[in-house]
């Protein structure tokens, strides 16, 4: 038995080698962390389990049958974060640049598979060169094995990537499918065709970062929701990722207890909305004023700005914020805004995650562009979405909520459950200047009669009593006391149940 054991020690030592120390020191020279190191900082201490760390490829083809290294380029298994049980799988640049083989493949879909029966959360730590030339076609069915399960936990577990290295070619899709994608800054990229073919093709000159580095996929594409400085950092924000999201489908957000009063009031909201209904504000403000201990997740910061989604609590419990943001673009939907909010939206409503909305909107983004690029389709997918969501949907109005737009943004009349006002709220189909220049055409000439018109339409509709009175908002409220408000509405819809007509699936306008 001892030397059973000392063979086995031996094993493990060679396989927690990877491609040896002269790659692992090529690895930190570039700033990176080996594919273990990356799971040291995102597990709780002493709590990752390793899985298949002696499986090796099968292959026989270009000599590679002379090289085989235990684990195939990719450490795989589960451990907990911040106490939270959650599979994993970390690429090895190590060994064979972390392309992926059919074994490779194998590995990554045991995780998944018993991810999905457990309910547990995966996570992917992309750095890999594609898929292993020497296989063939193995190793693309390797990818089509990992992206049908992909598909198969969307809405079933949480799905997070971060791409820590190169990640191109076919191996960009399964990063794509998943929920959340994070990237680290001058060392990790994302493209379907690298700079290469990009020069032979359309005889563009561009960089590996200019094409799909991290900086341009948070910021230009959408393709990642944050990005970060470094190896570290990046794991440590998708730990504090983590820590708001529900393990499935089937268990409640999780609940951190908290010292935030939930009756708290902020006297400061009552002069946020400025007299001038042209002059911004942060939106940012607000958010942080009302959510537990100033603590907001932003996802997708620099991408689509003029609106605001990410992740919060109210009385401990996580909840999706959705908010228009007056600093951009005046807060106006778009397409690339409407796109990023409605898959938010949907991520929630997967995950049983309430969603509280803050609402200053002057409508679509008008302009040739906007319609050429499809904006009809793209903001219908904001509607479905919103309307669709059977989760607790919390509303607050702080200022416009214009036309289209008012409607979109959870409104009472695609199944918001509380739609709240401030006193500063204009609901109406557009601004008092625009409507009374379309119903007062003839007087155009007559600024003083113009005036006074608008004047008029704003007494009668540009504040939030009319659609109360309709019974379209349920309570005019003042600002100090949106946090209480909101956080008695959660309490309320705790216990919500409502389904959606019986269907196979439905047609979201794509």
């Amino acid at each position: 038995m001892p030397d059973i054991l000392r063979q086995l020690d031996e094993k493990r030592a060679a396989a927690r080698l990877g491609g040896g120390k002269k790659r692992i020191d090529q690895q930190h020279a570039k700033g990176k962390l080996t594919a273990r190191e990356r799971f040291d900082v995102l597990f709780d201490p002493g709590s990752f389990e390793e899985w298949d760390m002696f499986v090796e490829h099968r292959s026989h083809d270009f000599g590679i049958d002379e090289n085989k290294i235990p684990g195939d380029g990719v450490v795989t298994g589960h451990g907990t974060v911040n106490g939270r049980l959650v599979f994993a799988f970390s690429q090895d640049f190590t060994v064979f640049g972390g392309a992926l083989s059919q074994a490779h493949a194998e590995k990554i879909c045991k995780i998944m598979d018993k991810a999905m029966l457990v309910g547990a959360p995966i996570v992917g730590l992309n750095d890999s060169g594609g898929a292993r030339i020497q296989e063939g076609v193995a190793s693309l069915a390797g990818y089509a094995d990992v992206f049908q399960r992909n598909v198969n936990a969307s809405g079933v577990v949480p799905q997070i990537s971060a791409i820590m290295g190169p990640c191109a070619g076919g191996a960009v899709y399964s990063p794509a499918m998943t929920d959340f994608i994070f990237m680290v800054k001058d060392s990790s990229y994302m493209f379907v065709t690298g700079p290469d073919v990009v020069k032979t093709v359309t005889h563009e000159t561009v960089t590996h970062e200019e094409l799909g580095g991290a900086v341009t996929h948070s910021g230009r594409s959408g393709v990642a929701d944050l990005a970060f400085e470094n190896d570290v950092e990046t794991l440590l924000q998708l730990r504090r990722l983590l820590g708001f999201l529900p393990s499935s489908n089937r268990a409640r957000v999780p609940v951190r207890p908290t010292t935030d009063p939930a009756d708290r009031t902020e006297p400061s909201l009552d002069t946020l909305v400025p007299a001038n209904a042209n002059q911004p504000y942060d939106m940012h403000e607000l958010i942080a004023k009302v959510v537990d201990e100033d603590d907001f997740f932003e996802i997708a910061p620099t991408y689509a700005r003029n609106i605001i989604v990410g992740f919060a609590r109210m009385d401990g419990a996580t909840v999706g914020i959705v908010a228009n943001q007056p600093m951009v673009l005046a807060g106006c939907l778009d397409i690339d805004s409407s796109r990023k909010a409605a898959r938010f939206v949907r991520f929630c409503d997967c995950f049983d995650i309430p969603i509280v909305t803050f609402v200053d909107v002057p409508g679509f983004l008008p302009g040739t562009s906007q319609e050429y690029g499809a904006i009809i389709k793209h903001g219908a997918k904001l509607l479905f979405a919103f309307a669709e969501a059977t989760v607790p949907k919390v509303t607050v109005i702080t200022r416009k909520a214009y036309g289209g737009a008012y409607d979109v943004m959870s409104s009472k009349h695609i199944r918001g459950d509380v739609n709240y006002a401030w006193p500063s709220a204009e609901i109406a189909v557009m601004g008092p200047k625009g409507a009374v220049e379309i119903i007062f055409r003839s007087d155009l000439g007559d600024a003083a009669k113009i005036e006074a018109r608008t004047e008029e339409y704003r007494a009668k509709f540009a504040n939030p009593f009319v659609a109360s009175s309709r019974g379209f908002i349920d309570d005019v409220i003042a600002p100090r006391n949106t946090r209480r408000r909101v956080c008695r509405s959660l309490a309320m819809l705790r216990d919500k149940k409502l389904e959606n007509p019986k269907k196979k699936h439905d047609n979201i306008p794509l």
